[in-house]
């Protein structure tokens, strides 16, 4: 007979996970997409692209991203948010909301009936919908500026980085730890980390952690160079000998995170 699987005492579990992902609709597909070597990358013909920069003449630019459909979409009752609030909140802001929903129900998680204290750990990109859509001018950006810290709270709760987490938590009724990460490209990584910590502490009981990324326009290209990060061809290719670059895109992921013999004891579905 094989010896049963033991974990170390402290031992942390995944008991639920959303994400959403270009050419994926769900973390599923996303992974079925990696089996199959699914390339989600966006092409743009000239017609498509919904920005396109002057650049100097010889510099290449490739036309590719990884774009994220239904990004305008939220459903703003469901939570509770009236129409114009929503439409002033970044779109990073709504779907992490959304799939922090997700990553709980497929925990089979309630927050009103778990004994415990469920923290939130999140970043976020740069909020280009503000630069691109609320503001649009100088004049919207020196009036949004003076009213700083005492006006326009919907622009500023939608839109600033720092009320991520507190957001999910505000409309989730989560009573943990409510932590807004900010580390570039490991901001997901860390949130986990964090998580971690605070589930070792017993600062909380269970933990949503992860991050997101749109940025707007969404169909745009970008300048290639010499010995930059970007795709010369708009390809990626990972660990690969002919890597040459990255192609940037848009998406989120999110999990719920247990102690492990927490996640045991109450019968939790534990995914990794």
């Amino acid at each position: 007979m094989p010896e049963p699987t033991t974990f170390p005492p402290g031992s942390i579990a995944i008991t639920g996970m959303s994400g959403r992902f270009p050419g994926a609709e769900n973390l599923p597909q996303f992974w079925r997409n990696l089996l199959d070597g699914v390339e989600s990358v966006s092409r743009f013909g000239p017609d498509e692209m919904e920005y396109a920069a002057d650049v100097s003449e010889g510099l290449q630019t490739m036309a590719a991203r990884g774009v994220l459909d239904g990004a305008d979409r939220f459903d703003a009752a469901f939570f509770n948010i009236l129409p114009e609030e929503a439409a002033r909140m970044d779109p990073q802001h709504r779907v992490f909301l959304e799939e922090c929903w997700h990553a709980l129900e497929c925990a089979g998680c309630d927050p009103e009936r778990f004994p415990g204290l469920i923290g939130v750990f999140a970043g976020l990109s740069m909020n280009t919908y503000l630069l691109a859509q609320i503001i649009g001018n100088r004049t919207r950006g020196r009036e949004l500026a003076a009213a700083y810290q005492l006006a326009d709270y919907h622009t500023i709760l939608g839109n600033d980085k720092d009320f991520l987490p507190t957001r999910v938590s505000y409309k989730l009724n989560l009573r943990g730890p409510s932590v807004a990460v900010q580390s570039a490209c490991s901001t997901s990584l860390v949130a986990v980390n964090e998580a971690v910590q605070s589930l070792l502490t017993y600062q909380c009981d269970a933990a949503l952690a992860g991050g997101v990324s749109i940025t707007f326009p969404q169909k745009r290209g970008y300048v290639v160079e010499e010995g930059g990060m970007a795709s010369a061809d708009g390809h990626t290719r990972t660990f690969d000998a002919g890597a040459c670059g990255t192609v940037f895109g848009h998406g989120t992921g999110v999990v719920l995170l247990r102690r492990l013999e927490d996640a045991l004891a109450a019968g939790e579905p534990v995914l990794a």
